[in-house]
């Protein structure tokens, strides 16, 4: 097999990055469908939310990358969720809300940031790395306040508003499984080829790329989006 030509990934990865900022905005449909489908609504809205949400899918596969056990997996991914529910319910109950552009922008440096400690970017500048389990979680946080921040972008009429959330949250974790079956595997499976160190660095330089990317673009939308 031919090695992997890092330019040509690189390059093929950065065509995506125009789709990102699309991911999982809120739709007029989704509206539709909250307001006649009832509780099961909020179920699949939130896991298609997620499925579509590509900031937070690219920073969970940042930080998958850096792991090697099964074991490891399930603490770091536990740590995000119960941070992303606590806010996403949280916030959103308490009707604490922020622009989402700021919110997705944040969330775009989280992206940015798991690449760069992926690619050994704080050994680089012989700085010592902030402990990981500490930052999954406060980016699980962050991430939870920007799936609140869509969330209240809805219009979730007068009653059942705490199951309405719940289910929506629901949606998030089951849409949020559904994402990393395939994500744990390719990477589990790309670990057995001698390819993998170049696969690595292209992955994760993408997820500087995408993250940079990503934050010019919700900048963007916050200053000349109104």
């Amino acid at each position: 097999m031919k090695h992997i030509n890092l330019k040509q990934t690189l390059t093929l990865l950065l065509l995506f990055i125009p789709l990102l900022g699309f991911a999982h905005d809120v739709t007029s449909a989704d509206q539709e469908l909250l307001r006649n489908g009832g509780l099961l609504a909020y179920i699949r809205v939130g896991a298609t939310h997620m499925l579509t949400g590509y900031d937070h899918l690219l920073f969970l596969a940042g930080v998958i990358f850096y792991l090697k056990s099964f074991t490891d997996i399930l603490k770091f991914i536990t740590i995000f969720t119960i941070g992303h529910c606590i806010t996403l319910i949280g916030a959103t109950y308490a009707g604490i809300t922020a622009n989402e552009h700021l919110v997705d922008a944040v969330i775009a440096l989280s992206v940015l940031y798991k690449g760069f400690e992926n690619l050994s970017g704080f050994e680089t500048l012989k700085i010592k790395s902030p402990n990981l389990l500490l930052m999954v979680g406060l980016f699980g946080l962050i991430h939870g306040f920007g799936l609140s921040t869509r969330l209240q972008s809805f219009d979730m009429g007068q009653g059942q508003i705490l199951a309405k959330i719940l289910c929506f949250n629901l949606g998030v974790e089951v849409g949020q499984v559904l994402a990393l079956i395939p994500i744990v595997f390719i990477i589990t499976l790309s670990r057995k080829h001698k390819q993998f160190p170049a696969f690595y660095k292209a992955v994760n330089w993408y997820l500087v790329i995408a993250g940079i990317g990503l934050f010019a673009y919700q900048l963007y939308g916050y200053f000349y989006g109104h």
